[in-house]
């Protein structure tokens, strides 16, 4: 590996992984990816709230065999690990999305894609082949996009619509401002809107001819600031897919979801790039669980860097998590192949945390094994 030499002062990494990842890529793209809003205390809330539980395990069962399948939607998955929906993947890796859906595959782990992504998601899903695939969606203020964005999904085989619901505006991202960048401005993010014929319907110039003009206007459509709950009569019209809320964290707002007729909650903070010093994920997590009581799937997002992190989320009632930077680091190391060794450790990290806290199956993990000393 090439080390960067430069006069900057180093960061303080999270992990060896991340430190391997600076070295790989552009000081303002590990920035964009690495970083979190404000002072990052959320960022850091997402992971301390991990570390005040500890496991209290069971022993003299027999845990000589492991199943870490799960159900959602009525589809068996092989582990309750799904990857994130983590825009410009671009700026990590060449292949972006692309060897992301590819580890994605070889592992059987589902996929999450981003309304910003890097390729568009008829390049990634014939990336995907068979896998689980799901799409994240910013509603865009002009409905026509939306419509077209959400059909398009459906059309390419994508099994669930993710809404993300906790960016009426961009979060304040310091390392961003000082930085002067946008992987956006650059290009990076425009996959799915420079082959949607609707978004390049709205265009006075083709992309080819002013991509400019393009981004600037993706950038102007890209998410809508007056989303309520209304919007959620209006996806129900595009499709019939399952549609989850990605970025619940209030008990109130989870106790709305079921009454609007949601199909899944993602409990999220944005992995700490939106609003500085709010509640981490895991600490909103039980009481939303309590509020759903089974009758929904419950995802966790934000701060699983571990197996023993995916444990931990599970014993506090969710369902399956989202793992979010760790394979895009992975990404920037080496790929597809990078990325698909992060997703195998996390996995057998689980595996190995079940067997130790003497449990054989997801089902057996539950809030009994954890405690807060």
């Amino acid at each position: 590996m090439t080390l960067r030499i430069t006069n900057e002062t180093l960061p303080k990494f999270e992990s060896d992984l991340e430190a391997q990842a600076y070295e790989k890529i552009r000081k303002e793209a590990f920035d964009y990816i690495a970083r979190g809003a404000g002072d990052e205390a959320t960022m850091q809330e997402n992971l301390s709230a991990f570390d005040k539980w500890k496991i209290r395990p069971r022993v003299l069962r027999d845990v000589s065999k492991r199943d870490l399948t799960t159900s959602l939607f009525g589809t068996t998955q092989k582990t309750p690990i799904l990857l994130a929906p983590i825009g410009v993947q671009r700026i990590a890796h060449p292949n972006g999305e692309l060897a992301s859906a590819g580890a994605a595959k070889s592992l059987g782990v589902p996929f999450v894609i981003s309304s910003v992504s890097s390729y568009s998601m008829d390049e990634i899903a014939e990336a995907s082949g068979n896998n689980t695939r799901w799409f994240q969606l910013y509603c865009s203020p002009e409905n026509s996009v939306t419509e077209s964005l959400v059909k398009r999904a459906e059309q390419n085989g994508y099994s669930a619509i993710v809404i993300t619901v906790d960016t009426p505006q961009l979060g304040i991202r310091k390392s961003d401002h000082s930085n002067n960048y946008s992987p956006l401005a650059e290009g990076n993010g425009c996959g799915n809107y420079l082959s949607d014929a609707a978004f390049c319907g709205l265009l006075e110039k083709s992309p080819s001819e002013d991509m400019e003009a393009a981004l600037i206007k993706q950038s102007e459509l890209m998410d809508r600031h007056t989303l309520d709950w209304d919007i959620l009569s209006e996806i129900r019209s595009y499709t019939k897919l399952p549609i989850l809320l990605k970025g619940i964290l209030h008990p109130e707002d989870a106790q709305l979801a079921l009454e609007y007729g949601v199909d899944g909650i993602v409990v999220s903070n944005h992995g700490g790039r939106q609003l500085d010093h709010c509640i981490s994920s895991l600490d909103a997590l039980p009481d939303i669980c309590q509020v759903v009581n089974g009758r929904i799937p419950v995802l966790l997002d934000s701060g699983i860097r571990s197996g023993v992190d995916v444990f931990k989320a599970i014993a506090l009632g969710a369902d399956a998590v989202l793992l979010g930077r760790p394979y895009i680091y992975g990404l920037a190391v080496d790929g597809e192949a990078g990325a698909k060794r992060i997703i195998e450790n996390i996995l057998h990290e689980l595996e190995v945390s079940m067997t130790l806290a003497g449990v054989r199956s997801l089902s057996e993990i539950n809030a009994g094994l954890l405690i807060k000393p």
